[in-house]
């Protein structure tokens, strides 16, 4: 019996710092200082007497908030205009993402529509008065002066901009984004809009709000007079209906003869892993007593929803067992699991503050740092926004930037709905930067698609890529068969990506049960999306691709085959070279180089348009005997496809820079790889400018070498570095077969 090849690691040890290239000269400016000032001169007029005639005490401390729009042109880090809002006493309190016609630009022909940054710039009601006078005092080529023209549009942001809808009559309950001023203090403008919101008759629930970022999130209550009212206040960024939670009733079932099936008698493959499914609940009888390790009430003194104890039990057991035959016997499952009851009461009375009490619970466990791996099937019923992130995005994205956590979230069921008007997107929170959002695919086969009702992308950019990897969840053609409710084994079929989720989650598991704690949650990630397959399909539906049935092709290398993990920090600012591992004599044959690098991020809600602080622009040099006249380094040649990130537009600003998962593949002949290195820059930003206090971040990175010619690829690579890399062996006994 031939040999089993496993990943090979200790990649890292490949790395080294290397100096940094030369920066750049400027881009050539588009509109001179004088035209600029007299360009927004009149913007800067009009936006001072529009917020003028605010009521006082909608505006605390006699603060407003304007929008400046950059010209596309200069909407890179770079070129954040800080000089100038400085100069005028302002400060950018967050920003988004825009459309407009600018009246240059620095590339050739017309401009056209296209995206770009606009800033909410807050600050004292006299300081947009004395704009149009303070920038006659610029001088040409000061730092001021070149913000000054790369700005496009400054305006006012209405009170009608900040209201998304009113909903339909019989919604009374709003939620309300707020910006809280950095360096001022916080509390006093909460109480300001406590005391306005009071006034004009609206109910407030302070006890369930969340802060994230400089963004106050709170459920308000009232008519929709008053809240049209509350749009008035200066520093409010949205107001939109309070969204409900996702249903958790089955999308279809079949009903009448039980299904049975047996379960195994083992214990888990591995007691180590720490998981926990934050669902709604587990039924009294149930049949996966074995294998859980705790079960919790978040809220001890509520009562149960009927429909989130089937739900709960489902997802348990997709995780635990994933698709369970028929009539046939269950997989052994890899790890205990906890099951965590996030969600009470009965839903279907759409009680509209239940969203931000549940996202209270997973906010609590997400705190307590208990869990490695956790999977969220649930959430806001409300397909994501290109222009704002919900606070449960930035709740959950913020608690997983360290990267200890993997977490799987269901990127929702509305993939029937309207695709043109963004109704069939993934919801919130999938959008998460920081976890895994799985679609759902309509069976385990190599013919395999998109399940219809699965959400689809594209996400927020950064985080374009959603979903990011799809797990089979069940089809009208082919449930997903779950235990339900009963101390014997039967079983439910079921379909949904609440399914797909978990048994995404059971595949990860998987990985850290048998090769062990060496493996970080950020490389087992980076291994998923490195083995995933898309099939042909549009990444639109299918982010990344649909994951291995089979574990062992995730985890091992067939003949020809090397799969390299890294795993390591980067440091801000700074430049790493990671070496790819040959042979001695070099590759045989034409091969096929896939490379996936994944880092968890901190980010920056209120900025929406640079919401990751940490970015890589990553460069591949395959031939260091290459290299350019004057040059110092190897010439590159393209390996990460930035269509895959941005459109044309934001592909000439840095947008694909800041994607947490990038992934490429490249077709080449083997011969032409000498000493091929990929250079990696680790940029920080914060709140869309440079960012002084930057920490390390974590990475990992999976190389995968595909050389069909070449057999013995994977031994004569480890022969090559014999003192370097090493495989990454089993920790436990392995069955002949994972699944």
């Amino acid at each position: 019996m031939s040999q089993t090849n496993f990943l090979i690691g200790r990649g890292e040890l490949l790395t080294h710092d290397i100096k940094g290239p030369k920066r750049k000269p400027g881009k050539v400016e588009v509109y001179s200082l004088e035209r600029a000032k007299e360009r927004l001169a009149p913007q800067f007029i009009d936006a001072a007497k529009a917020l003028d005639k605010l009521p006082p005490d909608a505006c605390p401390d006699d603060f407003g908030v304007a929008l400046l729009a950059m010209n596309p042109s200069y909407i890179a880090r770079s070129f954040f205009p800080a000089s100038i809002l400085r100069f005028a006493g302002l400060e950018s309190v967050g920003s988004r993402t825009v459309k407009l016609t600018p009246e240059g630009w620095s590339k050739k022909g017309d401009p056209r529509e296209c995206t770009t940054t606009e800033l909410f710039v807050a600050g004292k009601r006299e300081a947009f008065r004395q704009l149009e006078e303070r920038i006659k005092e610029l001088e040409p080529e000061t730092k001021e002066a070149l913000d000054l023209a790369h700005i496009e549009r400054f305006s006012i942001f209405s009170p009608e901009e900040r209201l998304v809808s009113l909903g339909v009559k019989s919604d009374h309950f709003f939620e309300v984004g707020i910006h809280l001023i950095s360096d001022e203090n916080n509390r006093f403008v909460q109480q300001s809009f406590t005391k306005y919101a009071q006034k004009i008759e609206l109910n407030i629930f302070t006890d369930l709000s969340f802060i994230a970022g400089n963004l106050w999130f709170v459920p308000v209550e009232g008519k929709n007079k008053n809240i049209e009212e509350l749009a008035k206040f200066s520093l409010v960024r949205v107001i939109r209906p309070m969204p409900k939670l996702r249903a958790l009733r089955p999308m279809q079932r079949t009903g009448g003869i039980s299904i049975g099936c047996s379960l195994p008698t083992e214990q888990p493959l591995s007691s180590e892993p720490k998981v926990a499914i934050l669902d709604g609940g587990l039924p009294k009888n149930h049949s996966i007593g074995p294998w859980l390790r705790s079960y919790r009430l978040l809220d001890e003194n509520a009562e149960d929803d009927v429909g989130g104890l089937e739900h709960g039990l489902g997802v348990t057991s997709a995780f635990l067992f994933g698709p369970i035959t028929p009539n046939g016997m269950a997989p052994r499952p890899f790890s205990y699991v906890d099951h965590l009851r996030v969600l009470d009461k009965d839903i279907d009375s759409e009680d509209p503050l239940e969203l931000y009490r549940t996202l209270g619970f997973v906010e609590e466990v997400l705190l307590s740092r208990q869990y490695q791996f956790i999977n969220l099937s649930l959430g806001p019923d409300l397909p994501i926004e290109d222009t704002e992130v919900h606070a449960w995005t930035s709740v959950i994205d913020d608690l997983l930037s360290d990267g200890d956590t993997l977490m799987t979230v269901a990127v929702g069921n509305n993939g029937l709905r309207d695709r043109l008007s963004g109704n069939a997107r993934v919801q919130v929170p999938s959008d998460c930067v920081n976890a895994l959002a799985v679609g759902a695919s309509n069976n385990t086969q190599h013919g395999w698609a998109r399940a219809s009702y699965s959400a689809v992308g594209p996400g927020r950019s950064p985080g374009v890529v959603k979903p990011d990897l799809m797990a089979f969840g069940g089809d009208a053609g082919e449930y997903f068969h779950v235990l339900q409710q009963g101390r014997k084994a039967s079983l439910l079929p079921q379909l949904g990506t609440s399914f797909a989720a978990p048994y995404l989650l059971r595949s990860a598991v998987g990985i850290r049960a048998i090769l062990g704690a060496d493996l970080s949650p950020l490389a087992i990630k980076a291994l998923l999306v490195n083995a995933a397959d898309s099939a042909g399909h549009n990444k639109l539906d299918v982010g990344w691709g649909k994951i291995p049935e089979d574990l062992m092709n995730v985890i091992t290398c067939p003949s020809g085959t090397a799969r390299i993990v890294y795993q390591g920090e980067l440091k801000p600012g700074k430049y790493l070279r990671a070496a790819l591992p040959l042979p001695v004599n070099g590759l045989t044959g034409n091969i096929r180089l896939k490379a996936t690098f994944c880092y968890a991020s901190p980010t920056d809600p209120q900025d929406a348009a640079a919401y990751t602080r940490a970015g890589l622009e990553i460069v591949f040099r395959p031939n260091d005997k290459k290299v350019g006249e004057g040059k110092s380094n190897a010439n590159t040649k393209g390996f990460f496809d930035l269509k895959k990130y941005a459109t044309e537009e934001e592909r000439r600003s840095d947008l694909g820079k800041w994607e947490t998962v990038i992934h490429g593949d490249k077709n080449m002949r083997g011969t032409s790889l000498d000493n091929p290195v990929f250079d990696i820059h680790y940029n920080a930003r914060e709140a869309g400018g440079s960012s002084k206090n930057a920490e390390k971040i974590r990475y990992a990175l999976i190389i995968t070498i595909d050389a069909p010619k070449h057999s013995e690829l994977y031994n004569d690579i480890l022969r090559a570095y014999v003192n370097t890399l090493v495989p990454i062996q089993p920790q436990i006994a392995i069955p002949i077969r994972i699944r």
